[in-house]
This record gives structure tokens, C-alpha cells and sequence, in this order.
């Protein structure tokens, strides 16, 4: 037999959640958010987040939407400027920048430091994605357009979403989780116009190697995955490949819209 409607547990709708019987609460929203006495704890649950996250975005989106084409440049942060790597990272900054672009990285010490001092050097634009950490890492003194985000995955958001390319120096962990989303993303085809090129032949080497030598034979990857990724150590080659790159997708898309207006005149029986 079905319940009568006297029977029925209380129901409350909250927004597009209903809540039934005990998992109804106490209070309204409202009347938490407006009680002064109540506990601060609020500000740091879930719903909350989503908030701040949203936040994050509309930021970045907001910060970021006009500038011009851009590389992203990771690697250590460790590396110091003394270094061989050090100065590769300069010559590269400043190279995309005479060829037009911007530079972005995760604004911090290290390669990122250099990328972004080549890229001012070069009258170039400078760009520092910072994200918060348990030990302080502020922005580096040749971030020109910064900002510091609380969340990785959408600093990461931000890297894709404003670069034509991934130019990928030694590093630790952090470096490789970025390396590895971008060729991920590029392989599912959820972006398409992203050339990735490992600088440092000596570095990269053993994980080429691991790579086509256990997944490649295993069938984990196809071998036209090997394609998606460029090692060089020359500073003026890892742009060549960047123009390459970013020329033949412009002329993608000239042709698409040509074909669109085509079939558009088609359909008009022009």
C-alpha cells in the first residue's frame, strides 16, 4: 500500500536540492547567512569552494582574454641562474618573443624566472600563473600580467586555454604532470592546435626511450602518439616548430570557414 499524504515525511527544496525527513535542517540558508553569531565554518565548506572556484575563473578569464598569442614555458623551479638550463630558458623566452609571442609560466623561480627575464629582455610580454602553496613562492620580478591561484586545476585551465604551445624544460614532478595532461588533451583530440616541445635531449632521452621502448611494443600508445612530441636543444628550432604549428592551424581554419561560406552560398542558391 502506498503512504498516505499525512504520513509523507516533510520535504524542503533548497535551490534545485530537495532534502526529506532527518536530512532537513534546523535553519534556512538564509538565516545562516544572515545570523551574525553564528559559526564561521561556512566559508569553508563545499558549496563555498564552488564559489571561489567560479571566482578563480571568471579572473582568469577576465585578466587573460586579450593577449595575444601565446607559449606556455614550464620546468624547475630549482634550476638556478647560473645554470646552462638558466640561460636556455632565457634564449627561448626571448626568442618566441621577437617571433610575436607571449610568454607564460607558472610565474615562479627557476626556468620560469629565465623565460620570463627573456621574454622582457625582448620587449615581449611576460605572464606568471602563481598558485598557492604550503611554503611561500610569490611571483617573480619579470611577470609583467600576473595572478596567484588557489586551485591547480584551474591555473592548468588557464595554461591551455591561452597558449598555442607547451615548451617543456627540465623539471621535477610538477613539470611532468604538465607535460603529461598537455599530451593527453592533444591525444583525445581536446585540443588540436598544441605543438609540445621537450628541450634537452639528455634530460628527455631515457623517457623517449621508456617510452617507445615498453609502451609503444605494449600497444598502450599508437605510434602516431610519437608524433606528438618534439626534443630539440636549439632555442631557434623549438620557435620553428611553435610558427609551423601555429601557421598550419590558422590555415585550418581560413579553409573551413571557406568551405562553411561555400555551402552557406549553396543553401542560399547563390
Amino acid at each position: 500500500m502506498g503512504m498516505r499524504s499525512d504520513q509523507a515525511p516533510r520535504r524542503r527544496r533548497q535551490g534545485p536540492v530537495t532534502l526529506r525527513g532527518k536530512a532537513i535542517p534546523s535553519t534556512t540558508t538564509d538565516q545562516r547567512l544572515l545570523d551574525a553569531r553564528g559559526p564561521s565554518d561556512w566559508v569553508h565548506t563545499d558549496p563555498w569552494r564552488v564559489l571561489r572556484i567560479q571566482a578563480e575563473f571568471v579572473e582568469g578569464f577576465g585578466l587573460l582574454a586579450d593577449l595575444p598569442h601565446a607559449v606556455s614555458v614550464f620546468g624547475s623551479a630549482r634550476t638556478k641562474p647560473d645554470s646552462e638550463e638558466y640561460v636556455l630558458a632565457q634564449r627561448i623566452g626571448a626568442a618566441l618573443a621577437e617571433a610575436g609571442y607571449a610568454v607564460i609560466t607558472g610565474g615562479g623561480p627557476g626556468i620560469m624566472e629565465a623565460a620570463n627575464g627573456g621574454a622582457v629582455s625582448a620587449g615581449g610580454k611576460s605572464v606568471g600563473l602563481g598558485i598557492e602553496l604550503p611554503f611561500e613562492q610569490s611571483l617573480n620580478d619579470y611577470v609583467d600580467i600576473g595572478i596567484e591561484f588557489r586551485y591547480f586545476f584551474v591555473r592548468k585551465t588557464m595554461f591551455v586555454k591561452y597558449s598555442q604551445a607547451f615548451i617543456v624544460l627540465p623539471g621535477g614532478f610538477g613539470t611532468l604532470d604538465e607535460l603529461f595532461e598537455a599530451i593527453t588533451l592533444v591525444q583525445t583530440k581536446k585540443i588540436t592546435r598544441f605543438p609540445i616541445v621537450l628541450v634537452g635531449t639528455a634530460f628527455w632521452g631515457g623517457l623517449i626511450d621508456w617510452i617507445k621502448n615498453q609502451m609503444l611494443p605494449a600497444g598502450k600508445i599508437a605510434d602516431v602518439d610519437m608524433d606528438l612530441i618534439h626534443v630539440t636543444d636549439d632555442p631557434a628550432e623549438v620557435v620553428e616548430i611553435v610558427k609551423r604549428a601555429h601557421e598550419t592551424h590558422e590555415r585550418l581554419l581560413e579553409e573551413r570557414a571557406a568551405q562553411e561560406e561555400l555551402v552557406a552560398e549553396g543553401g542560399n542558391g547563390s
